[in-house]
């Protein structure tokens, strides 16, 4: 069976385009990016910090996100306070190894998080057992919490705010956590340092 190379890249841009546009339309979901930003806003005027987590993919979106923060974005200007969860290797896998896997972002966690922090687990199931105990360990902390997640926002929704990307498809639901990522670190790096009063 011949495939249509060129149909299936076009198809995939297309899909990508519709989720894209179906947040554009959903008043929800820019109300909650606008919420989301106020939140890290007010949390690095007060000293706090950003803090990610993630799996896989997701992983590695958390420690991308985080970097648009403690670097820059759009313009040069001084760092913000955030860091990704799980980047000590020695520290993920002491924890792994001496309290299981749940455990490695929950713990560290509970050791680095401030009053003032704010927490986005990013998880496209919603459902990954170590963001949830991470999301607990928030709650338990009262640190401010809003997750990243897909259209069903799985047992993580239940837990905190979530901002639930309308696709069941891993790979567009990431392509949305990024462009979220992105507009939440322009939002912030802006209003901090160009409308500091806003």
């Amino acid at each position: 069976m011949k495939i249509d190379v060129q149909a299936s890249i076009k198809n995939q841009i297309k899909t990508s385009i519709f989720v894209k546009q179906a947040i554009l339309d959903d008043r929800k979901i820019i109300d909650q990016i606008e919420a989301l930003a106020k939140l890290c806003l007010l949390s690095l005027r007060s000293g706090g910090k950003i803090i990610f987590a993630g799996n896989g993919g997701s992983f590695a979106d958390a420690q991308h996100l985080s970097a648009e923060f403690t670097s820059r974005f759009l313009f040069d200007r001084a760092p913000l306070a955030s860091l990704a969860l799980g980047t000590n290797n020695s520290a993920m896998s002491a924890i792994g190894n001496d309290y299981g896997y749940d455990q490695v972002f929950a713990r560290e966690l509970d050791g680095v998080a401030g009053s003032n922090d704010v927490f986005i687990p990013i998880s496209t199931s919603g459902n990954s057992p170590n963001i949830l105990a991470a999301t607990m360990m928030a709650k338990e902390l009262g640190i401010t919490t809003t997750a990243l997640t897909g259209v069903s926002g799985g047992k993580l929704r239940l837990m905190c705010e979530s901002i639930c990307i309308p696709s069941d498809n891993t790979a567009r639901i990431q392509e949305c956590h990024i462009m979220v990522g992105h507009i939440l670190c322009g939002l912030v790096e802006t209003q901090y340092f160009v409308n500091p009063t806003k």
